[in-house]
Order: structure tokens, then C-alpha cells, then sequence
């Protein structure tokens, strides 16, 4: 009988800051703590699966239908990247280059020489503001709009009518061949925009990230037979490595569609989801009441998902990273994230505690299928949850 794995990241849903948020200045994070008393908030699915009962979030139910934890990060960052990397068994001790003052002088003269465009702010801003205060330049000169913020990014801001999306993406991939350490960023990321002022941002994003530096389990599942199916950004994330197919999605009510119609299929293996939205469309732009209605249609396709789950399916629910809409800041937060997981070969209410690092994950996917992990970080807690 064919296993099936699904595995989804509910992109930037924290749980409360991590003991050294401070090192961030996240002291006070919480992105679920933000949002669960909106008015938009309504998920009682999972509440039911256990979300409440992890530990340090508060209101859970007496008999959670999952088992749960609070995952802590180990790695040296807050962002994307090094989050999925965690959570795929890539533990990095060193962080990702940041640019709070903007890239150095040689690589925008080596990136303007190779593009043979100009560029334009260079400098860490929001995404939104960004095309506000420099698109009307941009369409003007054709100049680059290359801009950056907390994380470890080089982004690429152009009008889709000035610069064709082809254009763009190879101006990315330009981008991602240049940037190598000591600049090697974690992603490049295309945003192109249209319409006219203030503008507005389009689906055809694409992230270039680096190539791991190391196997995960996509590569340890791949060479064993399996099945490595990636919905959302995943495969941008990997750089496509160990993934056997890809599904790119517009946001996050295509992505769970997309994740539907996979779950209708036969596959052996896994189905490693990003859900996007949470992070992008509400937690950068401190969009509480958006946040809590994208809970709440998460919620809402989940209980259909759970209801036509296989007998040897197992659904696993977590996040990369905190985005708390309701602080001052617009960028990632230092927080734990939570980890459900259910299905009918899986105990219910197992309270697992908090886990040292997102690599567990890993670890317990790879016991799952039976793959050794090798090099892979983590420890599985499949042994503490198996009927």
C-alpha cells in the first residue's frame, strides 16, 4: 500500500518569541497570539487537532484529536530559507548575509554591468512602498528597482510592461549566479508589478534561493523511490533540488486547491506545502484582520482534507518562522512554531512538549517511509505518536 506524507507550512505562523527573540529585537512576538481574538478568527478544527494545547499557547481542548509540540529553531535566522532548510534537517549555525544599509557598491556596479540597466534605491524597504516611491522612476528611466529588508534577499522590483517577466526572471538568475559568499544571499526574489500609481504587485513572483549545502530528506526520499512533490514556493526554496515535481501556486486558496487534487491522486511519498499568503499578504503589511480570515479558510479546507485522508495517510502542520502583523515591525519574528500532527496511523493527544530544533520534522518523516537519515539533523518523535 502506496504512503502518503503530506507535509504543511503555514508560511510565518508563530506561536510566541523564542528565549533569544532579543537578539532580533522580537521581544514580545507572537503572531498566533496576535490574531486568535480577532473577529475573523474561527478555527475549530484546529483547535480540535490540538493547536491550543501546545505549550505556551493556552485554551486547548480536553481530548485533541492530533498530537502536538512547540518547535524551537536552532539555526542562526529568522527568515524563509533557513527555516524550510531546518525543517527539511539543514541546521545552520551561521546566519545569512543581511544588508540593513544596502548592498556594497561592487556588487550593484557588477550587477549593473551584467544587466546593463541601472539600479535604482538599494536599500531595505517594503514591498508595497517600495514600487510606490520609486515605480514612477522606474518606468521613467527603465532603471532596476533593487531593494532588501530583514532577511537575507536581493529583490528585484520592475513594471511588467517595461520589463517583460522573461526579462526579469533572467535578470534574477544573473543576480543568483553573482551572489556567492561572502554575498551569497538566501533568495533572490523577482517582483514584478503593474498598473498604474500606486501600482500593484502581480503572482508572477519567483524566488531563486540558494542551493543547499547539504541533503535533506527531499534528496534522501528522492534516491530512495519516493515520491517528492512540492506545492507553493518549495521548489524555489530547494532550488529544486531532490523534488520530483513541482506545482507553482498564485496564493494561498489556489495552493490548498492544488494540495486537494494531489491528496486525490495516487502518489508514494511526500506532499511538502507552502502556503505563502499569511506571510506576505498580512504579516509584512501588519494585516491582522487578514491574517485571521486566512486561519480561518485554512481551517475551513482542512477540515475536508482531514475527512478524506487515507488510512496510512499522516498530515503534518507547521510553520518556518514567526511574522507578528500586530508589532511595529513589518519583518519576521524569532518565534517558536507549532507542529500538529494527525491521521489514523497517528496517536491522538500526545503532547510532545517543545522540541529542540525544526529538524525533528525530518527526522520523523524520513522514519515514517523508512529512509535512513544519514547526515541529516533531527530526532524523530514517529516512535511517540505511531498507533
Amino acid at each position: 500500500m502506496a504512503k502518503r506524507f503530506f507535509l504543511i507550512v503555514l508560511d510565518s505562523f508563530g506561536v510566541g518569541e523564542l528565549p533569544d527573540a532579543c537578539l532580533w529585537h522580537d521581544e514580545g512576538s507572537n503572531t498566533l497570539g496576535a490574531i486568535r481574538n480577532h473577529p475573523n478568527f474561527n478555527c475549530p478544527n484546529l483547535k480540535e487537532l490540538g493547536l491550543f494545547n501546545i505549550q505556551g499557547v493556552g485554551g486547548g481542548v480536553r481530548l485533541p484529536l492530533g498530537s502536538f509540540a512547540r518547535m524551537a529553531e536552532k539555526s542562526m535566522g529568522k527568515d524563509t530559507t533557513i527555516g524550510h532548510w531546518e525543517i527539511g534537517g539543514i541546521v545552520s549555525p551561521d546566519p545569512l548575509p543581511t544588508y540593513p544599509d544596502g548592498f556594497p557598491d561592487e556588487v550593484i556596479k557588477e550587477f549593473e554591468k551584467r544587466t546593463g540597466r541601472k539600479v535604482i534605491c538599494n536599500k531595505p524597504y517594503s514591498g508595497t512602498e517600495v514600487i510606490k516611491d520609486y515605480g514612477r522612476e522606474h518606468m521613467e528611466t527603465g532603471a532596476l528597482i533593487v531593494y532588501t529588508s530583514a532577511d537575507s534577499v536581493f529583490q528585484i522590483a520592475a513594471h511588467e510592461d517595461v520589463v517583460p517577466v522573461p526579462e526579469l526572471y533572467r535578470y534574477c538568475e544573473i543576480a543568483r549566479e553573482m551572489l556567492v559568499p561572502p554575498h551569497g544571499v538566501g533568495r533572490v526574489i523577482a517582483r514584478p508589478f503593474t498598473g498604474e500609481y500606486p501600482f500593484t504587485r502581480t503572482s508572477n513572483r519567483h524566488d531563486y534561493s540558494l542551493l543547499p549545502p547539504a541533503d535533506t530528506m527531499l534528496n534522501l526520499l528522492q534516491r530512495a523511490g519516493y515520491d517528492t512533490i512540492s506545492v507553493g514556493k518549495i521548489y524555489d526554496i530547494f532550488a529544486g533540488s531532490g523534488i520530483s515535481e513541482s506545482n507553482r501556486t498564485t496564493s494561498n486558496t489556489h495552493g490548498m486547491q492544488v494540495t486537494k487534487q494531489i491528496q486525490a491522486r495516487d502518489f508514494n511519498g511526500l506532499c511538502f506545502v507552502n502556503l505563502v499568503d499569511f506571510d506576505m499578504k498580512y504579516g509584512h503589511r501588519n494585516d491582522v484582520a487578514g491574517y485571521a480570515a486566512a486561519a480561518t479558510e485554512f481551517d475551513l479546507f482542512l477540515a475536508d482534507f482531514v475527512r478524506d485522508m487515507k488510512d496510512e495517510d499522516v498530515l503534518l502542520i507547521t510553520a518556518d518562522h514567526g511574522c507578528d502583523p500586530a508589532t511595529p515591525s513589518t519583518d519576521h519574528s524569532r518565534e517558536y512554531t507549532p507542529m500538529i500532527i494527525c491521521g489514523k496511523s497517528v496517536k491522538s493527544g500526545v503532547d510532545l512538549g517543545t522540541r529542540a530544533s525544526f529538524s525533528d520534522i525530518s527526522a520523523t518523516v524520513l522514519e515514517y517511509f523508512g529512509v535512513p537519515q544519514e547526515e541529516t539533523c533531527g530526532e524523530s518523535f514517529w516512535k511517540a505518536v505511531k498507533r
